[in-house]
């Protein structure tokens, strides 16, 4: 049986699916506090185990999308610091530039930083698009494992 509050719940899990994706709030920790809150209000031990391979699968989704990117990045030439300097360089233009101005930042941020090292605008945008490309793997590994928990919250909707 659905109740109320439920549609309150997958009103937030759709919140945190979208912030998996445009990533400008928690995704995953958002869904994983809606799956919580479920599991509060419904209780029980399906509940329960239902929030705990969520935590599971969110909390292994966040340090994957870590370790995917780091890799991808490894095996370019983009060095730490000019990703740090487009994150916050994003950080800076989404304030302003509301919701533009967090991509263009970083976009730019790793852009000039590669070519103040590279000296060259093709080796910088190469190096651009790299750091896009790890930052889409993260999108997606995120992305993914909020699914998963949503997958898993609608078994626990079904079985309780």
């Amino acid at each position: 049986m659905i109740f109320p509050q439920d549609l309150f719940i997958a009103l937030a899990i759709l919140v945190g699916l979208i912030g998996a994706i445009i990533q400008i709030i928690p995704g995953g920790f958002i869904v994983l506090g809606a799956i919580l809150m479920w599991a509060i209000l419904t209780g029980g031990a399906a509940a329960w185990w239902i929030f705990a391979a969520a935590a599971v699968v969110t909390i292994g989704g966040i340090g994957l999308k870590f370790l995917v990117a780091g890799r991808h990045l490894q095996r370019s030439t983009v060095r730490n610091s000019s990703i740090l300097i487009g994150l916050v360089a994003g950080a800076v233009g989404f304030f302003v530039i509301p919701v533009l101005g967090l991509p263009l930042g970083f976009i730019g941020g790793v852009f000039v930083c590669e070519y103040i090292r590279e000296q060259q605008l093709d080796a910088a945008w190469r190096s651009t698009v790299v750091a896009l490309k790890a930052t889409g793997l993260t999108i997606l590994v995120e992305l993914c494992a909020a699914l998963v928990a949503t997958a898993l919250w609608i078994v626990g909707l079904i079985i309780t």
